[in-house]
């Protein structure tokens, strides 16, 4: 049966993927939070004054981020598409050439913003004192708009790379296609991400401040815990919310059944 995407089939089929996997979306999230914390050490580390020598060391790191990054994607696809069979971790690891392909779609964003910034901040510095007002006033938010609305259009850029094998403008190409026509639904499934993220935040300060006194020797040490328990209910929420909006998406735009118990 077709089903039109929906913000609210969306939120619903999300909340399933969650109650259903979420001992296996906190092991990976714990994975994806402590491999962060080494890459962020790595980085540190491997600093270098050669300039080509830092290039590569920044290309490493964001290999293995975009494994870390497609790995979840694909274990959130498997869990959805394959819910009732079983699945080893071959099926959910990507390959090499699609961790290629998310590094170059990375370094296209690098290219076009920093193109971006040089070109403002020659324009500043060639006469400051007329063009700051003009650039805060009214350049800046238009830069901005336009970034957040291509955010939107290309979002789902990385699902098609791990879903469908794509290179990275077929799949800069097929999240325009499937965000067509549902940016203004899109926006408000952003919002409503926000919102249970700083909800979520919120509760978990305001228990701190209410158990632990400002003034306790072991506040530090409760706001590092109350920080990796926000980390492990908002970033796997976050990534099931645009999993289950691609798959939506998808089966909206090619007219298919989207729900696997309703073909058994």
């Amino acid at each position: 049966m077709y089903h039109p995407f929906s913000i609210a089939e969306t939120i619903k089929s999300a909340w399933g993927v969650i109650r259903k996997n979420y001992i296996s979306l906190i092991v990976y999230t714990v994975i994806t939070f402590m491999c962060n914390i080494a890459i962020k050490a790595l980085s540190e580390n491997l600093t270098s004054d050669n300039a080509y020598t830092s290039v590569i060391y920044r290309l490493i790191i964001m290999l293995i981020e975009a494994y870390l990054t497609l790995a979840f994607y694909k274990l959130l696809l498997t869990l959805i598409d394959r819910e009732y069979y079983e699945f080893s971790f071959k099926d959910i690891w990507p390959t090499f050439k699609m961790a290629i392909n998310a590094v170059t779609i990375g370094i296209i964003v690098i290219f076009v913003v920093g193109t971006i910034f040089f070109i403002n901040s020659r324009i500043v510095a060639n006469n400051e004192e007329t063009m700051v007002p003009v650039f805060e006033k009214y350049i800046y938010p238009v830069e901005v708009s336009i970034m957040i609305y291509l955010s939107i259009r290309f979002i789902f850029c990385l699902c098609f790379i791990v879903d469908d094998n794509c290179g990275p403008i077929e799949s800069l190409r097929q999240s325009l296609t499937i965000t067509r026509n549902h940016f203004f639904k899109l926006i408000a499934l952003v919002l409503l991400v926000f919102v249970f993220v700083a909800l979520v935040l919120m509760l978990i300060n305001a228990i701190i401040t209410y158990l632990v006194p400002a003034e306790s020797h072991v506040i530090d040490y409760m706001i590092d815990i109350a920080a990796i328990c926000w980390f492990a209910i908002a970033f796997p929420t976050v990534q099931v919310m645009i999993i289950a909006t691609y798959r939506k998406l998808v089966y909206s735009t090619k007219d298919i059944d989207d729900d696997v118990s309703e073909t058994l």
